[in-house]
């Protein structure tokens, strides 16, 4: 993983900050989308005009090893799909998986939920994508604000990140609302 991930923003810059300064200092190619305030996928799919599979949904999850011994993991799917908790727990060789509550989510990401940015600036948080995420060209995420997004091309994403790359996703049509 790239030093620069693995240190939190400065207490006097915001994610939002840090993520549009890592992007550019590594040259990415990346576009902002300004829109209204929108933390839901579907809807902020919709405002940034691509569809929804292109969207990077970020859970935070709660792995447990042991019973006194957990630790978190940044699980990064397609917006059309949602996190396999199941797999996620068996991939740890873990008791469960859980999704993380928002207090532990947001401090961990840096980011408001509905926010939270597809890299990892926290060394407690593991980095972790669906492989289908990373079959488009772009992908399009909140950029640590509900009114910015980024539309950024997978290979800078796949060298910037370096995420583990796992089956982590299951397809939303099949499960009940």
């Amino acid at each position: 993983m790239t030093d620069t991930l693995i240190h939190a923003p400065p207490a006097d810059r915001t994610a939002r900050a840090h993520l549009l300064d890592l992007l550019t200092r590594h040259g990415a190619r990346f576009r902002r989308i300004e829109h209204p305030p929108e933390g839901r996928t579907d809807v902020a799919s919709a405002l940034r005009g691509h569809p929804v599979a292109q969207a990077a949904k970020c859970i935070v999850v709660r792995v447990k090893v042991t019973k006194k011994s957990s630790h978190y993991v940044l699980a990064v799917v397609p917006g059309d799909r949602r996190v396999d908790l199941d797999r996620i727990q068996e991939l740890w060789g873990a008791r469960q998986a859980s999704f993380a509550d928002r207090a532990t989510a947001e401090r961990l990401s840096g980011c408001v939920s509905g926010s939270i940015v597809p890299f990892t600036f926290d060394p407690a948080l593991e980095l972790v994508v669906d492989p289908a995420l990373l079959e488009h060209q772009e992908i399009f995420f909140n950029a640590a604000d509900l009114s910015l997004s980024v539309a950024l091309d997978v290979r800078d994403y796949l060298r910037i990140a370096v995420p583990r790359t796992e089956a982590i996703a299951e397809n939303a049509v099949a499960l009940a609302d």
